[in-house]
């Protein structure tokens, strides 16, 4: 893939800066030069790399609450270098964004949702959440986009296809439609309803990066694509609301949405917990960095990182965005510092570079602006901006709000295979972890069988292994309101192995939002 290098060298070789700029003819389309272009894609991933690098000491240390000023958040010289070095799995935000890059550039710009899965779904890394029970639903029969609808995935509204939607705008530049045309493919692997709105909605935001030098107007006319009765829309009007009220004290506004948004329904780790990892209040973390940050980079960052919860993610995708938007060469060098060492190394779990993917996002970036009715003109590239345009209404866990969770600490094995337990409510899902004996022991498949009422309902393998565990182990939703009894039984136990039932999230007709 090295070859791709070229295009950088050629272009960068060729053109001065000065003659990097864009301009709009009447008609909405925008000229730009390639070398501007580039440069915008070569901000936006190295905006995330950044991004992600900051906020990694601190992801999730600080769960629905905020880091004061006055803790410092370490950077030097050396942090991008030491990272990539020591700590590679933190990047699963970009090496999640290159396995869908790759499938585009060995299949095709029109490569199907199948070919994305089967991808994703065999990748050597670690997977969690939403993407983890997509892995585990495509590996067991139930491919996408079933794979990621709630009925079949408890966490359809977790942030996974929000941090790895970025690919998606990178290389649609102002063709926000084009790019969710594109996240309806990948994202609906792993999420539904704001949950997959937070992977078209970041998706959209840098696509729309390519054409617009002012943030506010960036993320308003993004959130365009989202449904707006959604609550996912709902979440981010909240920011830029209180955003236009108070537009100097971010945690004025941090306050506003975690009082009116905060609750997670669907994640089962997440509901009653200080843990929360739903796209909404991620998005809303990442909307608050860029509209504080005012176009300051170093700023955005920091905020969207002091926002807590997921907060190495959400800097890396307010730091790709405004990369973007602003291009590489305006990214201040003291951010910058490290990067080129470690720009032409592989990331783990791929065979491609920062120095690959800029190349790769700028030829797919060029045969998608043809696809749609922009053209290419010697050294400049003529892009006919799209407007966004709403997608359809999509919501998880609809008629349901939990009730109660309830520990449960059974163990099911091969002297105790079978467990029951009672609720009164509408639907359930329980945590837990199907446990081999010993580190040192091998993996094992364990095979169980759920009934609820009397009435077989599932049965289903759990593997030990981590790569293709079940991350939530039973649920159901959609019951007649009332009492209910689930019955858990091992099929097939095996000496040592067991699977540990935690404990279970209740769920019943919804509260009225006060």
């Amino acid at each position: 893939m090295r070859k791709f290098t070229l295009y950088s060298a050629l272009l960068i070789g060729s053109f001065s800066w000065a003659a990097t700029g864009q301009h709009a003819d009447l008609n909405g389309n925008i000229t730009i030069s390639k070398v501007r272009l580039l440069d915008k894609i070569k901000g936006g991933w190295a905006g995330q790399a950044i991004g992600c690098t900051y906020g990694g000491p601190t992801e999730f240390r600080f769960q629905s609450t905020f880091i004061h000023d006055y803790q410092p958040i370490p950077w030097s010289r050396d942090s991008v270098r030491w990272s990539f070095g020591n700590v590679p799995g933190l990047y699963d935000d970009i090496y999640m964004d290159l396995t869908f890059v790759e499938v585009l550039e060995k299949e095709g710009l029109d490569a199907p949702a199948d070919a994305f899965a089967e991808r994703f779904a065999n990748a050597g890394y670690m997977l969690w959440h939403a993407n983890q029970m997509a892995r585990y639903n495509i590996l067991n029969g139930i491919a996408p986009p079933q794979s990621g609808h709630w009925l079949n995935n408890p966490h359809a509204d977790d942030i996974d296809f929000q941090i790895e939607a970025d690919f998606a705008g990178l290389m649609s530049p102002g063709m926000p439609n084009a790019a969710a045309a594109i996240c309806d493919r990948v994202g609906h692997i792993m999420n539904y309803g704001d949950g997959y709105y937070g992977g078209v909605y970041i998706a959209a935001m840098y696509a729309l990066a390519f054409v617009e030098s002012d943030v506010r107007r960036l993320v308003e006319s993004a959130l365009e694509m989202i449904p707006p009765e959604s609550a996912y829309a709902q979440t981010i009007r909240t920011v830029i609301q209180g955003h236009r009220e108070d537009p100097e004290d971010w945690r004025e506004t941090w306050f506003k949405v975690l009082r009116k948004w905060s609750e997670d329904i669907g994640c089962p780790e997440g509901v009653f917990s200080p843990f929360n990892i739903d796209a909404r209040i991620n998005s809303a973390w990442v909307v608050l960095g860029l509209l504080y940050g005012d176009g300051d980079f170093g700023k955005t960052i920091d905020i969207s990182a002091r926002a807590g919860d997921d907060s190495d993610c959400n800097p890396a995708t307010a730091g790709g965005i405004l990369g973007t938007m602003i291009g590489y060469g305006n990214i201040p060098e003291s951010w910058k510092q490290g990067l080129a060492a470690v720009e032409p190394l592989d990331f783990k779990y791929t065979t491609i570079s920062l120095t690959e993917v800029y190349d790769l996002s700028f030829k797919h970036a060029l045969e998608l602006a043809r696809r749609n009715g922009g053209a290419i003109d010697g050294e400049t590239v003529q892009i006919k901006v799209q407007r966004p345009k709403a997608l359809p209404l999509e919501v998880s866990f609809e008629g349901h709000f939990p009730k109660e969770r309830r520990t449960l600490d059974i163990r099911l094995n091969d002297t105790a295979g079978e467990a029951e337990f009672s609720f009164d409510g509408i639907g359930f899902a329980v945590n837990g972890e199907a446990v081999k004996p010993s580190e040192e022991s091998p993996d094992v498949d364990l095979e169980v069988e759920m009934a609820i009422d009397g009435e077989p309902a599932a049965r289903s393998m759990l593997p030990t292994a981590d790569r293709t565990r079940k991350p939530t182990l039973f649920w159901r939703y959609r019951l007649k309101p009332g009492q209910h009894r689930v019955r858990i039984k091992l099929l097939n136990p095996s000496a040592g192995a067991e699977i540990r039932l935690s404990d279970v999230v209740v769920y019943t007709a919804p509260a009225p939002r006060g």
